[in-house]
């Protein structure tokens, strides 16, 4: 059965990715994209390291001004990251059909993230299932889990090759003159996925 999951090449969308095809799911991991400039590139490595079909979810550019609007008005990035979350997994039904849908959304995470009630809305509109594997698991657990599958890089937000939402959002903030900083912390760490762990002398199984 397939699952569309919003992918962006990070530990997160990562992990849930590879819990999905462990209950047995086939992976389809899709990266939103406003055609700015092909962040989406990382994303699609990391899917290839991992064997999941890709595909590029393009969103048009008046909805990044409108994203880009919302953050300046409000002053807040939350909101707006918010609002495309929910943007994207109702794109993502409509334009691919899409019957379960799933993120990399954690726990602890308030941005992005759907109320409860946002999601079961969106369910019982589309008559569609939203799976958020990673929901119920702390950071200690997820830190583990990384540290056994993954080989992750870490860097700022400006220098780390990422595919998230924010990625051409600020790159796009960038090229209009806004001063990104006045929104996004200057000295906030990200990671992504570069490669996988060898797990033979381990004895998993968890990516066969």
């Amino acid at each position: 059965m397939n699952v569309f999951l919003l992918f962006s090449g990070g530990k997160d969308s990562s992990l849930a990715g590879l819990i999905l095809k462990k209950l047995g799911y086939n992976i389809i991991a899709v990266n939103v994209s406003f055609g700015v400039y092909p962040f989406y590139k990382y994303a699609k490595h990391v899917a290839d390291l991992l064997g999941y079909e890709f595909m590029i979810l393009e969103m048009n550019k008046e909805l990044l001004e409108k994203i880009i609007e919302t953050i300046i008005k409000t002053g807040k990035v939350s909101k707006a990251l918010n609002l495309l979350h929910k943007l994207s997994i109702e794109e993502v039904i409509k334009r691919y059909d899409a019957k379960i849908i799933a993120d990399g959304i954690r726990r602890d995470d308030k941005v992005p993230n759907l109320s409860i009630s946002e999601i079961r809305s969106i369910e019982d509109r589309y008559n569609v299932e939203i799976v958020s594997p990673l929901k119920g698991l702390g950071y200690k657990t997820l830190r583990s889990l990384v540290n056994r599958y993954f080989i992750v890089e870490e860097d700022y937000s400006d220098r780390i090759k990422k595919s998230d939402y924010e990625a051409e959002i600020r790159y796009y903030m960038k090229l209009k003159g806004i001063d990104i900083y006045r929104y996004f912390p200057r000295n906030h760490k990200q990671s992504r996925v570069v490669g996988l762990k060898n797990q033979s002398r381990g004895g998993s199984s968890f990516f066969r």
